[in-house]
């Protein structure tokens, strides 16, 4: 077994350093390597592994099997010689960060609510923690407060290797039964977990927390939360997409939200004038149709289905064989729907998909579906 040194221990804001290759094995079109020592945090605790160079070769991922921490390359590196090497800092600051602020959230919630976290990933686009207790709004954004209270206050934060008897009696979070090897990491008045992921030294690095949005979830609560940098960044585009939709409507921001209520009822009140303006020409439309003991076929450039229902219903009685509303136009196809008191549309619809190539089908009363077939072709074969 390799003993790696974990330098991201000792130091979590170390971001050069100097290693030997102690093996190094080709595997797919990647390299897996050992390090003597390591300041690469291998994936583990919801936290994802570190990447970065290790000189001209770029570390990929790193991972902790059985003890053996393995960096994956993609190129190779020689045996017992030197490297020096450098982790993506930015990335694993905003990781720490977000971590960190993770902690104290969860320990807050534990101490005012006696909630656990009992799921934490630290994704993409924001980190998700879920809390087995319901919490409501005011719960969430008094937690908000007092996360970035602790951040203010600037307290230090440690990680250490207690002793087997000391750490029996010391009160932590954690969600595994764990008795040896436990890394403790305390927010000092804050919060005291189980964990083997890099944090910050202190609080005041975190910079900001914020709670975004929450859910239920399993009978608790979701949280969704960014903080440090990963939050100034969500927080920039929020304000720019604020901003432009306030400058759409010619409006300040701080009037967004009653300029879109404005804005939906002026939507509501044409989409009603537009319904009632299409119902009327609908009644125009069927008045001007003239009965047949033959086939009806109506073609229409723009409508809903709805409506399009509506004509063939309208119009059926006006038609002895087969009533049929068109949607759409030549170039794209159009979408259908047809009815009768007479004919078997079943049979119908096996003929127009042999002789239209049309698609669909429906009941022996009703069919639908679309056709890419022509106007005049759909005519011809209707005999209208």
């Amino acid at each position: 077994m390799n003993n790696t040194i974990k330098l991201y221990e000792t130091d979590s804001h170390l971001s050069e350093f100097s290693a030997k290759v102690l093996s190094c094995k080709s595997k797919d079109d990647k390299y897996e390597v050992i390090l003597d020592k390591t300041a690469f945090f291998p994936e583990g605790g919801g936290q994802g592994a570190d990447t970065g160079h290790i000189e001209d070769v770029e570390v990929l991922d790193v991972q902790i099997s059985s003890g053996i921490i393995t960096h994956i390359t993609d190129k190779p590196l020689d045996t017992e010689k030197t490297y020096f090497c450098k982790i993506d800092y930015e990335k694993r600051f905003r990781r720490m960060q977000n971590h960190s602020g993770e902690h104290i959230v969860s320990g807050l919630i534990h101490r005012h609510f006696g909630f656990d976290n009992v799921g934490f990933h630290m994704g993409h686009e924001d980190i998700t923690l879920d809390i087995n207790g319901v919490l409501s709004e005011a719960d969430i954004r008094k937690i908000e407060y007092l996360a970035n209270k602790a951040v203010s206050e600037n307290v230090r934060i440690t990680c250490e290797y207690p002793e087997a008897e000391t750490l029996k009696n010391l009160e932590y979070r954690s969600k595994l039964s764990l008795t040896e090897n436990v890394r403790i990491v305390t927010i000092e008045g804050y919060d005291a977990c189980a964990c083997c992921a890099p944090h910050v030294s202190r609080t005041g690095e975190i910079g900001i927390i914020k709670l975004l949005d929450h859910e239920k979830n399993k009978g608790g609560t979701r949280l969704h939360l960014l903080c440090g940098f990963d939050a100034l960044a969500d927080y920039d585009a929020r304000y720019h997409m604020i901003s432009d939709a306030a400058k759409s409507l010619s409006v300040k921001q701080n009037c967004l939200g009653e300029a879109l209520i404005r804005l939906q009822d002026e939507i509501s009140a044409l989409k009603q004038k537009n319904y009632d303006l299409r119902c009327a020409l609908s009644e125009y439309k069927i008045a001007e149709i003239e009965p047949t003991d033959g086939n009806i076929c109506i073609f229409e450039e723009d409508t809903t289905p709805n409506d399009m229902r509506k004509l063939m219903n309208a119009c059926l009685d006006k038609c002895g064989g087969i009533c049929a509303v068109f949607c759409g136009d030549d170039i794209k196809g159009y979408t259908f729907v047809a009815t009768s008191k007479t004919a078997d549309l079943k049979a119908l619809s096996s003929d127009m998909r042999e002789k239209l190539s049309a698609k669909g089908g429906g009941s022996p009363e009703m069919i639908q579906g679309s056709i890419k077939s022509k106007k005049e072709e759909i005519k011809k074969y209707f005999g209208v």
